[in-house]
């Protein structure tokens, strides 16, 4: 297997406890508390990190990175930005600017990525299957304008004659594109759009299915995908250790706080949420566990990411491989609170995986 890319996540949507569910002012997103957290990433030695976007919630990510581009020298931004509330040329001109502040890596890859969110404008919402054609339209222009070609598109949603921004990105070239989904229109816009497809966790027999369907249909259309697994973990130098720590995370969560924090999250009703509430049903009632340490407690106190893998290092560092062998090129990790579990992960298990940023054919 070619090294991995391990990401780590910057909390910029307000989601940062010591107890979910629970909030504490001293981890409410800022822009210093988000900062401290990419600046440890890199020290730690990651090679990516999520920022995260929310209309409601967070701090605007596309100022954020412009920050950080002047504060990091080595980590990739895997920077989020929401379709709805975009204008795709105005964007692409953004993300240009943003991969000129960041510069190349010292491997000569461009340290900007980013993760396509095929969001509602704010107020209105849209069927996914016309919200997702909207999103196939907005990268096929990003992709057409940041690679420098003249933009001649006639979609349903944008009708644009135009010359690519007079800024360009440190390659030339499009930035690679993430994006999640796990409804039949989202799985067609990433075999349609992205670089790499994100799923959220679930059990490597799922993750095996899911692989196959997306690969099936990106070659449909003449392409071929990377994949990328977004997770939390809880890592402690025994397994009872962090069995007890993932418990700990819900012990002063009731039942109403839960269900209230999952139900005003924009994306309650996607497919996606919907597999990981199944998860969480199917799994073991008394630990929460759908397969040997994964463990689904976590999304009782959340919407989307529902799942943590929890163990020893030497487990999570299996499951991990396991993943890897499904196909999985990616990770994007996190944990609670996400200062602590970054230095965590990084001492018990990072320097034990074959990892790299990753790079596109």
């Amino acid at each position: 297997m070619t090294p991995c890319e391990i990401s780590w996540f910057s909390a910029l949507c307000d989601d940062d406890y010591e107890f979910l569910g629970v909030p504490d002012p001293l981890l409410r997103s800022s822009f210093e508390h988000c900062r401290d957290i990419v600046l440890q990433a890199e020290t730690a030695g990651y090679d990516n990190i999520l920022l995260p976007s929310g209309y409601a919630l967070g701090i605007d990510t596309t100022a954020f990175a412009s920050a950080m581009a002047a504060l990091t020298r080595r980590i990739r931004l895997l920077m989020a930005v929401r379709i709805g509330e975009s204008w795709p040329p105005q964007l692409a001109r953004q993300i240009a600017s943003i991969d000129r502040m960041l510069g190349l890596a010292g491997s000569g890859l461009p340290r900007l990525t980013v993760n396509i969110i095929s969001s509602d404008l704010p107020g209105e919402t849209l069927d996914s299957a016309p919200r997702y054609a909207r999103t196939v339209e907005a990268m096929q222009i990003l992709r057409s304008l940041l690679n420098g070609e003249h933009l001649n598109h006639d979609g349903e949603f944008w009708k644009l004659d135009l010359d690519p921004p007079g800024i360009t990105t440190s390659t030339g070239r499009c930035p690679p594109l993430y994006l999640g989904g796990l409804s039949p229109a989202a799985r067609e816009a990433a075999a349609q759009g992205c670089d790499v497809y994100l799923m959220w966790p679930d059990t490597l027999e799922g993750v095996r299915g899911i692989v196959a369907d997306l690969r099936d249909r990106a070659a449909r259309h003449g392409r071929m995908l990377r994949f990328g697994f977004r997770v939390h973990v809880v890592v402690r130098e025994t397994e009872a250790e962090a069995r007890a720590a993932a418990d700990r995370l819900l012990s002063r969560l009731d039942a109403a706080t839960g269900e209230a924090i999952r139900a005003k999250s924009l994306d309650s009703q996607s497919a996606g949420v919907a597999r990981q509430a199944e998860l969480r049903e199917a799994a073991d009632k008394q630990e929460g566990y759908i397969e040997p340490n994964l463990w689904t407690g976590i999304g009782r106190a959340r919407s989307g990411c529902g799942a943590a893998i929890v163990g020893d290092p030497d487990q999570v560092l299996a499951k991990l491989e396991a993943y890897r062998a499904e196909g999985i090129d990616a990770f994007i990790l996190s944990g609670y609170p996400h200062a602590a579990e970054a230095d965590l992960f990084a001492r018990h298990v990072l320097s034990r995986i074959d990892h790299a940023p990753l790079a596109m054919a």
